[in-house]
């Protein structure tokens, strides 16, 4: 796979992946809803910047396993690939009939950057994230290309896509708000985006070095 193709594969997958309702979404869209466009603009950002600590926390381990030892790479490619599939039955077995606008963890707070805080901690205190990254994001890493620097470099094309999908979120809170509270259309995301897991996590297991 070349740079070229491993950037258009992975801004397909990324693209779903980034509309398919989730915690982060929640918690724009509840923001959005309650609190105005600026606050969930804020929030955007912050998620933002948790998923940018993640990738650079990802590349960073990535780049140094990855290149110290075959071994690691057996057993994170095949760790991730069972996670993948993992994931992937579960969303298609038993998709969600609802998508729930939850309320942002934490005390209240007066300050507009309290609800950025609140977005980056909602992104940077959720474990899944990192997993995801570490199962997902090495499966889009061309030959002969260096781990590290690339895998961020996914990481920012991700939330570069989160950034857009939160400001057509935040423009139009209400209609795509009700749209994603529709349970034909949670349940329909739900089992294209396990079965774009499954696809991934059959292809990780039969990646060679």
């Amino acid at each position: 796979m070349t740079v070229v193709q491993a950037l258009l594969a992975f801004s397909v997958a990324g693209a779903l992946l980034t509309i398919t309702p989730g915690l982060d979404t929640a918690i724009v869209l509840r923001t959005a809803a309650v609190e105005g466009p600026r606050r969930a603009a804020l929030a955007a950002l912050g998620v933002i910047a948790g998923c940018l600590v993640w990738g650079a926390a990802v590349a960073l381990g990535l780049g140094v396993l990855l290149a110290a030892s075959s071994l690691a790479f057996t057993v994170l490619k095949w760790a991730g690939a069972a996670y993948l599939v993992w994931l992937g039955l579960g969303l298609i077995l038993k998709p969600r009939n609802r998508f729930e606008l939850a309320a942002p963890p934490g005390p209240a707070s007066s300050g507009d950057f309290a609800w950025m805080r609140r977005g980056f901690l909602t992104n940077l205190l959720n474990p899944k994230v990192g997993v995801f990254y570490v199962s997902f994001l090495p499966q889009f890493l061309p030959q002969g290309v260096a781990a590290g620097p690339f895998i961020f470099g996914l990481a920012a094309l991700h939330g570069l896509m989160g950034l857009v999908w939160f400001a057509a979120l935040i423009a139009a809170t209400r209609p795509i708000a009700g749209v994603l509270q529709r349970a034909s259309v949670v349940r329909g995301l739900d089992r294209l985006t396990g079965g774009v897991f499954l696809a991934f996590g059959v292809r990780l297991a039969l990646e060679r070095r």
